[in-house]
């Protein structure tokens, strides 16, 4: 698999980063060297919301798709992943960009966790106001 070719998306969500690379094959997604279903301990709801982006466009038995992904918690990584694989998608085949982007495929979601400020228990949490 060295020289074959394939297309590249970065998608990143909270503290979570995914790298995919699209090759020509069958329809297998593997999550950092384990089987998808695996990987999201066959959580069906979370493996077809990465299967979002190839659905749409009827490309799921075409492509086998490898992901790298690192950072946040899992459900942070299936945003990303799924950000990654749409963006993958728009590289090759830029016909489809409009599609993907209709259904809001290629927008990352710009929030982030809020940092804690000194003073405050949280990010927002302050101690119970007494009046007296």
């Amino acid at each position: 698999m060295a020289d074959t070719k394939y297309a590249y998306g970065l998608g990143r969500r909270k503290s979570a980063t995914a790298r995919a690379r699209l090759y020509k094959g069958k329809g297998s997604i593997t999550i950092n060297d384990k089987p998808a279903s695996e990987y999201l301990s066959g959580n069906s709801t979370m493996l077809a919301e990465v299967t979002d982006p190839l659905a749409l466009v009827n490309k799921q038995k075409e492509f086998d798709v490898t992901i790298r992904v690192s950072g946040g918690g899992l459900a942070g990584q299936v945003d990303a992943i799924k950000l990654a694989i749409a963006k993958a998608l728009t590289v090759d085949h830029s016909d489809l960009r409009t599609t993907l982007k209709k259904a809001e495929l290629l927008k990352r979601d710009p929030r982030e966790k809020e940092r804690k400020k000194y003073g405050l228990r949280s990010a927002r949490k302050r101690e119970q106001y007494s009046k007296r």
